[in-house]
């Protein structure tokens, strides 16, 4: 396992690291961990599928598969 040795670290950083730390019982090395590992992970895929209600009005008396068939009209 790799050690890492951070220099310069602004003291009040390090007490709310601490403050931190303790809250969750763990030690300040467990919190450091922890809180790279959360910044680090790739943010979750947005499905367009989980995208409901959005500009659901603009749509409320439009039938969307007539809509698609203008518009793909339109692109010849």
């Amino acid at each position: 396992m790799a050690i890492l040795n951070v220099k310069n670290l602004p003291d009040g950083l390090y007490r709310k690291l601490k403050v931190r730390a303790k809250r969750e019982r763990r030690s300040v090395a467990q919190a450091v961990v922890v809180l790279l590992e959360q910044a680090l992970e790739p943010p979750p895929a947005v499905l367009i599928l989980e995208l409901r209600g959005l500009g659901k009005e603009l749509w409320r008396d439009i039938d969307a598969g007539s809509h698609v068939a203008k518009e793909r009209a339109g692109w010849r």
